[in-house]
C-alpha cells in the first residue's frame, strides 16, 4: 500500500519510522516545508522515493493514503485537500480545533466514501485495552471515579494551550475504556510562561453512569508523569504508561460503610486490604498497532476504532473544556456523541435456525452476508455485523436488518 506522510516535526518522524517498518506499507513520499527536516528524514530513510516541501506534490504519486502530522490548526484544510484527491487519511490528534471544522471533515469523508482515522494512540495501547476489558467484565465493581495525571516540562506550544495539547489523550482514553461520552466538564488553568496560553489546567468530567473523572495537565512540572487511577467499588487499578513492564497494577482494596447503630463504636468502616497484582500484558508499541490498524481499515474498507466520529466527539469535549476555562471554571454541558447514521441492509434468504428448533432470542452475529446496497445506495460486497439483532422465529426469513449501533464492517466491490 502506497503511503505518504505530511509533516515531520515532533511526531512525524515516528510515523515515518513505523510505516517504513510495516511490511504491508510502502512509504513513498515525505513532505515538510522545512528543508532541514527533509534532509534529516532523507538521511534516516534513503529508501523513500520522494521528499518535497510542497505537500500537493504527493497528489501526483498514485498514493493510497496519506498521514497528516502537522500542527492541529492546519488539520482541517490539509485533510479536506487529501479527501478531495480521493485519499484515505490518518490524522494526528486532535482531528480539528473546532467542532464545526471536525464535523465538516466528517461530512466530506462520508460523502466521498473515504476513511478518516484519528491518531488517538491510547486506544491502541495493549495496557489501556487490558484496563478496558477489566472494567467491561466488572472486575473492579462499579467504577466510582478516575484520576489522570499527564504532566512534564514542555513542550510549549506558541498558540494552542495545554488543554488542546494534552487533554485529547486522556479524553479519548476515558471514552474508550468507559464506552460513554461525558455530559459535562469544568476546567480551570493558569498561563504561567506565556500570556493567554495556559500551561497548567485541571479538568473534571462527568459521565452519564455517574463516574467522575479528573485530569491534571501541565507543561510546567519537574517530573514527567503519565498515570491514570481507576477506583472501583471492589478493586482499584493504576495504569502507568511510563512503567517499562508493570503498566497495570491491580489493588485488591476497598472500603464498606458499616450499618449505623446507636453506639459510638459502630460508627466505623470496613477496610479490605488485599494483594497488589500486575497482570501479564503482551505489549506491542501502540503506534505500530495504530498504523497497522489504519492499513487494515484502508485495505478492507472497515471503520477504524478511532474514526472521524470518535474524533468529532473528542474535539467536542475539548472545545467545551476550553469554554469552561475561558469562563473561569463554569460547568459546560457537552452535546451528545455524534451518531453514526442508521443503515438498513437487505439480507435475502437469511434463515434463522437452532439445534432444538426452538425460538432464538437474538441473532448474535451475522458474517459475510452478500447484500445489494446499504442505506445510501452504495453497492457492497458483504457486511459483517456483530451485536444484538431482533428476535426472529425459527425458520423465519429475514429480508432486512437494521445494523445501527452494531460493530459493522462493510466491504466494497
Amino acid at each position: 500500500m502506497r503511503i505518504g506522510v505530511i509533516g515531520c516535526g515532533y511526531w512525524g518522524p515516528n510515523l515515518v519510522r513505523t510505516f517504513s517498518e510495516l511490511p504491508d506499507a510502502s512509504l513513498v513520499a515525505v513532505a515538510d516545508r522545512r528543508q532541514a527536516q527533509l534532509d534529516g528524514m532523507r538521511a534516516k530513510h534513503p529508501q523513500v522515493d520522494y521528499f518535497c516541501s510542497d505537500h500537493s506534490d504527493l497528489f501526483d504519486l498514485d498514493l493510497d493514503a496519506v498521514v497528516v502530522s502537522t500542527p492541529p490548526e492546519t488539520h482541517h484544510d490539509l485533510v479536506l485537500e487529501c479527501l478531495e484527491h480521493g485519499l484515505d487519511v490518518l490524522v494526528e490528534k486532535p482531528l480539528a480545533t473546532t467542532t464545526s471544522d471536525a464535523l465538516h471533515m466528517l461530512q466530506v469523508a462520508e460523502e466521498r466514501g473515504r476513511i478518516v482515522m484519528v491518531g488517538h494512540i491510547g486506544a491502541y495501547n495493549p495496557a489501556v485495552n487490558g484496563l478496558k476489558q477489566m472494567i467491561a467484565a466488572g472486575d473492579l465493581g462499579k467504577v466510582r471515579y478516575i484520576d489522570a495525571v499527564r504532566v512534564g516540562l514542555g513542550l510549549f506550544h506558541p498558540r494552542l494551550n495545554v488543554v488542546w495539547d494534552l487533554a485529547p489523550h486522556d479524553v479519548s482514553i476515558l471514552i474508550h475504556i468507559l464506552g460513554e461520552q461525558p455530559v459535562a466538564v469544568t476546567t480551570q488553568g493558569l498561563a504561567c510562561v506565556q500570556d493567554a496560553v495556559e500551561d497548567v489546567a485541571y479538568m473534571t468530567l462527568l459521565f452519564p453512569s455517574g463516574v467522575l473523572a479528573h485530569a491534571r495537565m501541565s507543561w510546567l512540572d519537574p517530573c514527567k508523569t503519565r498515570r491514570m487511577t481507576v477506583v472501583g467499588e471492589r478493586k482499584m487499578v493504576v495504569y502507568d504508561d511510563l512503567e517499562s513492564h508493570e503498566k497495570l497494577k491491580i489493588y485488591d482494596k476497598s472500603v464498606d460503610a458499616i450499618r449505623r447503630t446507636d453506639t459510638f463504636g459502630d460508627f466505623q468502616f470496613a477496610y479490605h486490604y488485599g494483594s497488589v497484582f500486575s497482570p501479564y500484558i503482551e505489549f506491542e508499541e501502540p503506534l505500530r498497532v495504530e498504523c497497522r490498524h489504519f492499513l487494515e481499515c484502508v485495505s478492507e474498507r472497515k471503520r477504524p476504532i478511532t474514526d472521524a466520529y470518535n474524533g468529532v466527539d473528542v474535539v467536542r469535549v475539548i472545545e467545551a473544556a476550553q469554554q469552561s476555562l475561558k469562563d473561569g471554571g463554569t460547568p459546560i454541558a457537552i452535546a451528545p456523541a455524534t451518531a453514526i447514521p442508521p443503515v438498513t441492509v437487505g439480507v435475502p434468504n437469511l434463515r434463522v435456525v437452532s439445534a432444538n428448533d426452538e425460538r432464538v432470542d437474538a441473532l448474535d452475529e451475522v458474517a459475510s452476508l452478500r447484500i445489494a446496497e446499504n442505506g445510501n445506495g452504495q453497492l457492497l460486497d458483504e457486511v459483517s455485523a456483530r451485536g444484538t439483532l431482533p428476535r426472529p422465529a425459527v425458520g423465519e426469513e429475514i429480508n432486512e436488518i437494521d445494523i445501527r449501533g452494531l460493530d459493522v464492517n462493510a466491504g466494497r466491490p
